[in-house]
């Protein structure tokens, strides 16, 4: 059991059982209780209301209070724990910052169209707020210990003290006994009513915590499976079999690109990466590491009794009728070896270049001036997941055509296009890069792709290829495009030879797009514009877009991603400024100003502008190294108006 759970009767707390009232209704019994209980002074409470009246933004009269340091978070804690008035469980959340008001009514007008459903879970089942931070608010402010179900021992004496259907129905599970209390697990503690019946139930000495309604659930299936087969039943080969065939067919389901499975203290959590963002799939038994771990590990031909280094496999997974090549890695640490598998699937169609995303007058520029040159180094940089290589790829089937001859060293090969020579590098026989690139320039190749380039050897083979008149394709992991070529310099690669040989670098990221079913506008605080580097008069009458959350998008706000280019062709002025070494930012600036390069931080902006995606995804991904041109400066340059 978490050490942190209070052995000690449940804490009187705010209830939204009773009718909602509106924000104003929490705000003023807060700020009474927070009077009555010597936190703050009449006068604070009065000037702090003056000073919220007068605000440009919208503020909560709690953050106003924390901000003005007249009163503290744990000061708040405090007031409403020992409460016996009931506070509204949405106007709480909405004073916390939580959610907005906005999202309150909408919320509560869900409320009325699914009588009976608590509100907590309106909220948490229409993503209106993640069920994480539901459970933050429940645990940090009122005093509630987290708790992982999943993650537990069973105990089957205590837990059948109930009918499994009453667990089921109202999402609570008993974790066993501790110092004489009966710990209990519920997804919604705010039912004072199940409180009471759980104390009818288990005994007046209870430990109330709070877990995830996905947890809870887990663990009563896992409960019942146990109770049915009895307490000695041990983990059989055929169910971590299973466990992995699940969590690789659910990933896929998802359209999901890794998996990470982690042994934590006291539990394995399972967590997919879903348009670049890590999202909680499961938490299984600590008891389900070594076995679920193991079974992998013999999926991928790796030592199994290796659990001192790190180690990487790969894995040919057949399933939904699809079959996955999976790469996996596996690193050794304090709790076990976590594992992470990357699913790479069998792509068929390529994206044609003219679809990957970019604006009209960049697109043009690429394709005219960089990959219509007859020779020349063309890099395309971003970090893991940005996209590289469908850039890459359709860069290839742009250029490929009867005449000319194209060869390829890749790891491994994730596109296979017809009329062209692709190598697929495997160490385990000896076909490193170094023993591929050696070979590929005697191949009389036209055009010359390095999957990627990893060290200075690789660097060297394509500014070599480069000089000897082949167009060169690769890629590379950098920040922006002039990191690209900074790092060459940091290579040892002269600044002459990558003045002479590199035609073009192009920077990517992946933004998570705005579903277009729940779209709405978003206008941006004053705040929000200077963090994007705009001052607040420069985005009067803009707006961006936010998702909502629907069924179309799983209540995410998003659904699918769109990319975002940094394209720099270097001409005669940013030559010169690499050959003399300056700096980064008066490279970018050189750049910008002769050569029309447009950051990635203002392709994100044009294209949030657009309604293609947010701010939040903005600041999440994208680096902010200058300050960004006007909005009507990014329609000129991108060819591509509102």
């Amino acid at each position: 059991m978490p050490a942190d759970a209070a052995n000690s009767p449940s804490p009187p707390i705010p209830s939204s059982e009773a009718p909602q009232g509106p924000v104003d209704e929490a705000k003023d019994r807060i700020a009474k209780l927070l009077v009555a209980n010597g936190h703050l002074s009449p006068e604070q409470l009065r000037h702090a209301q003056r000073v919220r009246a007068k605000l440009p933004t919208p503020k909560t009269l709690l953050r106003l209070l924390q901000d003005l340091h007249y009163v503290t978070r744990d000061q708040i804690q405090q007031s409403v724990v020992t409460s016996k008035v009931p506070i509204p469980l949405g106007g709480l959340l909405v004073e916390l910052g939580v959610i907005g008001e906005s999202d309150l009514e909408s919320a509560l007008a869900l409320q009325k169209e699914r009588p009976g459903i608590k509100l907590g879970q309106i909220l948490v089942d229409h993503r209106f707020l993640e069920e994480k931070g539901l459970l933050e608010v429940f645990s940090l402010l009122l005093g509630y210990p987290k708790l992982s179900p999943t993650a537990e021992r069973q105990d089957l004496e205590v837990f059948r003290l109930a009918p499994a259907k009453w667990y089921r129905e109202n999402e609570i599970i008993p974790l066993g006994r501790r110092d004489g209390a009966v710990v209990l697990a519920l997804a919604y503690p705010l039912d004072l009513r199940l409180v009471e019946a759980s104390r009818k139930i288990f005994g007046e000495n209870l430990i109330i915590g709070i877990a995830r309604r996905g947890e809870i659930n887990e663990a009563l299936d896992r409960y019942e499976t146990t109770r049915a087969r009895g307490p000695s039943v041990e983990l059989k080969d055929n169910l971590v079999i299973q466990t992995v065939n699940q969590i690789i067919n659910d990933t896929a389901d998802a359209n999901a690109s890794d998996i990470h499975i982690e042994p934590m203290k006291d539990c394995l959590r399972i967590r997919f990466r879903q348009d670049g963002v890590l999202t909680q799939y499961k938490n299984y038994p600590k008891e389900l590491a070594a076995p679920l771990v193991s079974r992998i590990k013999i999926m991928a031909s790796v030592d199994i009794a290796e659990k001192r280094r790190h180690q990487d496999g790969r894995i040919l997974f057949d399933g939904k009728g699809l079959t996955f090549d999976i790469r996996l890695s596996t690193y050794v640490t304090l709790h076990g070896e976590t594992i992470v598998m990357r699913l790479l699937r069998s792509r068929n169609e390529l994206l044609e270049i003219r679809d990957i995303g970019m604006s009209p007058r960049m697109l043009q520029r690429y394709l005219e001036d960089v990959l219509d040159a007859p020779s020349g180094v063309v890099i395309i940089t971003g970090p893991t997941g940005s996209g590289k290589t469908t850039t890459l790829y359709g860069s290839i089937s742009y250029l490929n055509d009867p005449k000319t001859s194209i060869i390829t060293a890749e790891d491994p090969v994730e596109y296979v296009i017809e009329g062209i020579s692709q190598c697929s590098i495997n160490p385990k026989i000896n076909l490193t890069f170094e023993h591929t690139l050696k070979s590929i320039v005697r191949q009389d190749p036209d055009i010359v792709v390095i999957g990627e380039i990893r060290d200075k050897f690789s660097a060297e083979t394509a500014i070599q290829a480069a000089l000897t008149g082949h167009k060169v394709l690769t890629t590379f992991h950098t920040e922006d495009s002039i990191g690209g070529l900074l790092r060459l310099l940091n290579m040892d690669i002269e600044a002459f030879l990558i003045s002479s040989t590199v035609v073009c670098v192009v920077a990517q990221r992946l933004l998570r797009r705005v579903c277009l079913n729940c779209a709405e506008d978003q206008t941006l605080t004053p705040q929000q514009a200077r963090r994007l580097g705009y001052e607040s008069r420069q985005l009067q009458g803009v707006r961006f877009k936010v998702g909502r959350g629907c069924g179309a998008c799983n209540f995410l706000g998003y659904a699918g991603r769109v990319a975002v280019f940094e394209l720099l062709v270097l001409n005669e002025l940013v030559k010169d400024a690499l050959i003399a070494h300056k700096t980064a930012y008066e490279i970018r600036r050189i750049s910008a100003d002769s050569t029309g390069l447009v950051t990635l931080l203002e392709d994100g902006i044009h294209k949030a502008l657009r309604g293609q995606t947010s701010f939040d995804e903005i600041i999440r991904e994208l680096p902010r190294l200058a300050k960004p041109r006007p909005p009507e400066e990014l329609y000129r340059l991108l060819g591509e108006g509102l």
